[in-house]
């Protein structure tokens, strides 16, 4: 029997993805279809639906379970679930589909069809009210609440039957990694207490010291990154790739962490996006999720540990993935070495912090990135990257 933490509210991951052998002729059968378009965020949430990565959902959400996903972190059901997973279509598209009409969704991006839905209800929602709980925030420029402002005025939801999973596997044939096959991974190195480790950026030596820890305490490490779309500016993930290889070739013990990807599109939505990530790696086989300063933030919108603290506000039986919290982790002069704000009794004029942002501008500009900030191995990756956005200018 396995001894991996079990997928949420369920006794197996339920991917949404039809069998191989039965695709190209329901692939036929959908282009027959009303077709409607997906934006990238809606093409996001059908991919990981097909994985299983949303387990137990079949499908998008109604209005009962948008409401309770909104207000209470809680479907209709009473399952826990942090932020409703919703399918947003222009009024024109939602008025001419039918009660329990099938139709084919397709990446409005990339073309393809993607999955057979069949849509049972339509409804609207009050997007400030989605803004307000989800969000913390109404305001417009928040990039996720801009995404919720800017959808489309009716919502479908029904099942979903997905027959595509895009290019991802094509183009990430290493590191796109499903839940039944990272759960297989851990079963075979006899991993039971597995840490996460979410990540949209290259890791510098701070990611690089939770992880460390967190392999301290645990059987091994999943540093499990972003595939999906990301803000402008952000590094592509063929390039973050090979920066995260680097450090785990180079500073980390063979067999101790395991690099993969996922389709996920980022909401920016700070401690509920939090909650979700940890949902997410439960149904992957994660006990654990490495939760640091301003998870899955953006901008000034929540406080630096307000990822933690909604984890204490969970219910008993909420969510079997546990939260690891760190504090503020940086290199440190006077301790010579890696800290955090718990361990390190310097004032901040010792410490060697470089923000994302500020890494970014340091990589452009071609200033020295210090060795204590950053390993050289990943800069040089990083540097080559830079040069060749310079070239192409």
């Amino acid at each position: 029997m396995s001894q991996l933490v079990p997928p949420h509210c369920s006794d197996q991951v339920r991917p949404l993805l039809a069998p191989a052998a039965e695709r190209a002729d329901e692939l036929r059968r959908a282009d027959g279809l009303r077709k409607v378009p997906l934006d990238s965020r809606a093409v996001s949430d059908v991919l990981m639906l097909a994985m299983g990565a949303y387990t137990p959902l079949d499908g998008f959400m109604g209005p009962d379970d948008w409401h309770g996903a909104c207000v209470d972190m809680k479907l209709a059901n009473g399952v826990f679930w942090p932020i409703p997973i919703t399918l947003p279509v222009d009024e024109d598209i939602a008025g001419g589909i039918g009660e329990a009409e099938e139709v084919a969704l397709v990446d409005a991006e990339a073309g393809g069809i993607l999955a057979v839905m069949e849509v049972r209800q339509k409804y609207r929602i009050d997007k400030k009210q989605e803004a307000e709980h989800v969000y913390r925030t109404a305001d417009p420029k928040h990039p996720g609440v801009a995404k919720v402002l800017a959808q489309g005025g009716v919502n479908l939801a029904g099942p979903i039957r997905a027959l595509s999973e895009g290019d991802y596997p094509v183009r990430y044939p290493d590191l796109y990694v499903r839940p039944a096959a990272a759960r297989a991974m851990f079963a075979e190195r006899g991993w039971s207490v597995v840490a996460a480790f979410q990540t949209r950026n290259p890791m510098h030596r701070s990611h690089e010291h939770l992880v460390k820890i967190a392999a301290e305490i645990s059987d091994g490490v999943f540093i499990h990154q972003v595939l999906g779309k990301l803000k402008p500016g952000d590094i592509p993930a063929e390039v973050r790739t090979r920066a995260i290889q680097a450090m785990i070739d180079n500073y980390f013990r063979p067999a101790t962490v395991i690099q993969a990807g996922y389709p996920i599109e980022m909401r920016y939505a700070g401690p509920r996006e939090a909650l979700l990530h940890a949902l997410i790696r439960q149904n992957f086989g994660c006990s654990h999720l490495i939760v640091g300063r301003d998870h899955a933030g953006v901008g000034d919108y929540y406080g630096p540990f307000d990822a933690h603290h909604i984890f204490d506000q969970l219910w008993p039986g909420a969510l079997a993935c546990k939260p690891l919290k760190f504090d503020v982790t940086f290199f440190c002069r006077r301790c010579d070495g890696m800290a955090t704000a718990k361990t390190c009794p310097h004032e901040p004029r010792h410490h060697i912090s470089i923000s994302g942002t500020q890494q970014r501008e340091m990589l452009a500009s071609g200033a020295a990135i210090p060795p204590q900030f950053s390993r050289p191995e990943v800069v040089a990756i990083l540097r080559e990257y830079y040069a060749g956005l310079k070239a192409a200018v």
